[in-house]
């Protein structure tokens, strides 16, 4: 009887040592949350994170909210009742995603932002962003060259409520309207959308047909405006993005696309989840809150160069 007691007894430690394993393993996860990969930019900022955290040790949770600040709240919630130990996150909207970061530092989960800043300091951790208006400078100069300082020319902005299209479209006319022969004809937003920008840039042609010019605030809405230029025979069009995709890369290396400014997707995302893991580990924080990766013009002389969002040595 005592016998049987006794490996009763051990048996039930043993289920507590195994229930007692689970938050363990949940501790070493890191969730990745960004808009939909079908944006080769927030695709690379995925893959790499999720390669720099299974470098570390860490498992990971990789999440798409779809620019949909509900369904980003919900994967924050995911991530929280995962145990998660840190949230890598390029968010929905500067104003809508402060209260889902608080939400999961207020559970002891800290949020490491790339990409895209939110409207409050001391929420998250840390803000990691491509220096955009520095960026958007130097397209608005490479464009202003191409245009030779002259012509009607058509802006792409970005999603309204996504801070860095405001941003991009400031430098590029803190460039731009120095030039007074350079006149923009049309400006509507595409929503970071290639199809939008298609049938948008097809309605702006109709009525803008002698336009020489576009500049774009992301690069899949200038491969859309190529593509709705293309299709009406109007190939002379000069089109300059932003981001530096393989797709626009290889535009850019066949004569289409004229250039774009590369912000370093992969790099900032591997940033961030070295920085949590410092945190993590160290209880370190970065020294400033704020951290600007300026950008790199990419045109014809380097962009055989460019691969994923990062230049090649």
């Amino acid at each position: 009887m005592k016998l049987t007691r006794r490996m009763t007894l051990a048996a039930f430690a043993g289920v507590l040592a195994l229930g007692t394993a689970a938050p363990a393993y949940a501790a070493d996860l890191i969730a990745i949350i960004t808009p939909s990969h079908d944006n080769p930019f927030f695709k690379a900022e995925a893959v790499g994170a999720e390669a720099k955290a299974k470098e570390l040790g860490y498992d990971t949770l990789v999440l798409v909210h779809d620019d949909d600040a509900n369904k980003q709240s919900q994967l924050i919630d995911t991530a929280i009742g995962r145990g998660a130990k840190a949230i890598i996150l390029d968010n929905a909207g500067a104003d809508a995603t402060v209260a889902a970061v608080q939400k999961a530092k207020d559970a002891g989960v800290p949020s490491f932002l790339i990409d895209r800043e939110i409207n409050a300091t001391g929420v998250a951790v840390a803000q990691i962003v491509s220096n955009n208006y520095q960026g958007a400078q130097l397209g608005a100069q490479e464009f202003v060259k191409l245009m030779g300082e002259k012509g009607n020319y058509v802006e792409l902005v970005g999603k309204e409520s996504d801070t860095n299209a405001g941003i991009r479209s400031k430098g590029y006319h803190d460039v731009i309207d120095d030039y007074p022969d350079l006149k923009k004809v049309a400006q509507q937003s595409a929503n970071w959308s290639q199809t939008e920008a298609y049938s948008k840039m097809e309605s702006i042609l109709q009525a803008n047909p002698d336009i020489k010019g576009v500049i774009s605030g992301n690069d899949t809405m200038a491969m859309g405006a190529y593509a709705a230029l293309a299709a009406a025979g109007r190939k002379d069009v000069i089109v300059v993005g932003f981001d530096g995709s393989n797709d626009v890369r290889d535009s850019i290396t066949s004569g289409g696309i004229k250039a774009t400014v590369l912000q370093p997707a992969f790099a900032q995302a591997q940033m961030a989840v070295e920085q949590a893991n410092d945190f993590i580990k160290n209880k370190k924080s970065p020294e400033k809150e704020k951290q600007l990766m300026d950008c790199v013009l990419i045109n014809g002389d380097n962009a055989p160069k460019l691969e994923t969002f990062a230049l090649k040595n």
